[in-house]
């Protein structure tokens, strides 16, 4: 969670029990009955269990009241013997994770009332660890804001709707990750994944995870990955600013890189056009002959324009080009974000060369407000929406660069929009 993780709570009862045996209490208050042990329970009492009355270590003022209690109206006679009984209770890590249920966000306040200054949001589905409580509101941690909500706005403790709302991921720790078709060593390998990337997990058994890739559903070894689970959390005031600002100062950069290219591809056309007449007038004047150089196999145009829809043009023109792991050559072949990469490239925007980090640039949108040229991520993979429920990507060394439809084939991760 940008990556905060919902904590796991495994909590240990210690219990008090009173019996009476024939041990006794060292305490000078026992000798004056139970009035005076009640009256003196704020001093430290020393618990004997010993029939020889050898010392024990020591206890605390919370079990001298106890004792007093127990002893009532007893005669100092009756001795006291105190227990501990060590019972742990295992919580499920769902326990104290509650989840927004609402419209759009909640706020989160200072204090424990509607007056009470906003720290941060909670958007509908976001989860939070409920702290403890005031009233009818919850104190919350979540991401990095920590305050309180009213209890009516979430869901606390429901395993199956923190299930629904998470993700389990697989982080890769190794160089080059193998995907494999079945949970062992000696099955096909189904694709390879590098560093770094970030999987869906669909489940886990023996030592062997199973995550999503392009190529299919697969095996990994859990040595090479580290599993959590991975909510959406709060936002902070501070946070959300930034985040505003970063995306406005992304997107006129973004323009300006476009108008930039634009202006350099005109100014180019112009000069190539007038290269190209003199050459022409030229060859007229000297020879009737033809040069019999041979064309290029296929001609691509170059970039035009300033959107989305002119990057989702330009991509289009790559399919049927070949697939290649680490690649970022749009002829020669690129994997799915190489391919990305490379086009956004071409209209002046530096993107990373990682799926996983792509989720990450621009500024989100959802996917029910996909317009041409977003980039479109899943698990492991990465593509761009050219409309009409339709992407273009760089798929697998089988099939190359192609078009998929529909759009969401595969579970959609994040819409990341740069113009």
């Amino acid at each position: 969670m940008n990556r905060n993780s919902i904590r796991r709570v495994t909590t240990c009862c210690l219990t008090a029990v009173v019996l009476t045996s024939s041990s006794f209490i060292s305490h000078a208050a026992v000798n004056a009955g139970a009035g005076s042990l009640i009256s003196a329970a704020h001093n430290e009492v020393q618990v004997d269990t010993d029939q020889d009355a050898k010392k024990s270590s020591s206890s605390t003022a919370g079990v001298s009241g106890t004792i007093a209690k127990s002893l009532g109206g007893q005669s100092a006679d009756n001795s006291v013997q105190v227990v501990q009984n060590e019972t742990p209770v295992v919580k499920s890590e769902y326990d104290d994770i509650a989840i927004a249920q609402v419209d759009n966000y909640v706020n989160v306040r200072s204090t424990a009332g509607e007056d009470g200054e906003v720290l941060g949001k909670l958007y509908n589905n976001s989860a939070c660890t409920v702290l403890g409580t005031e009233g009818d509101w919850y104190k919350i941690h979540s991401g990095d804001v920590e305050g309180y909500i009213k209890a009516e706005f979430l869901v606390l403790g429901d395993a199956e709707l923190a299930k629904s709302v998470g993700r389990r991921v697989a982080d890769v720790k190794t160089e080059t990750l193998n995907v494999r078709a079945d949970a062992s060593t000696e099955a096909e390998l189904l694709g390879q994944v590098p560093e770094g990337e970030e999987l869906t997990v669909v489940e886990e058994k023996d030592g062997w995870v199973k995550v999503s890739i392009e190529e299919g559903d697969g095996w990994v070894s859990s040595d090479f990955v580290e599993c959590s689970t991975n909510y959406v959390v709060a936002e902070s005031k501070e946070a959300e600013e930034a985040r505003l600002k970063k995306e406005e100062e992304e997107r006129r950069a973004a323009e300006e890189a476009a108008r930039r290219a634009t202006l350099n591809r005109s100014s180019s056309s112009s000069s190539s056009s007038s290269s190209s007449s003199s050459s022409s007038s030229s060859g007229s004047a000297g020879s009737s002959g033809s040069s019999s150089a041979d064309a290029p196999s296929k001609s691509y145009a170059p970039p035009s324009g300033g959107n989305g829809q002119a990057v989702a043009n330009y991509a289009c023109q790559f399919v049927g080009n070949p697939y290649v792991w680490g690649g970022t050559s749009l002829t020669n072949g690129a994997d799915c974000s190489g391919f990305v990469m490379s086009v956004y490239a071409a209209f002046g925007v530096g993107l990373p060369h990682s799926s996983s980090a792509l989720a990450g640039v621009g500024y989100g949108v959802s996917p029910d407000a996909m317009q041409p040229g977003d980039i479109i991520c899943y698990s492991g993979h990465v593509a761009i929406y050219i409309g009409n429920d339709t992407i273009v990507h760089a798929s697998t060394p089988e099939t190359g660069i192609k078009y998929t439809s529909p759009a969401a084939y595969r579970s959609i991760i994040a819409v990341r929009r740069i113009f």
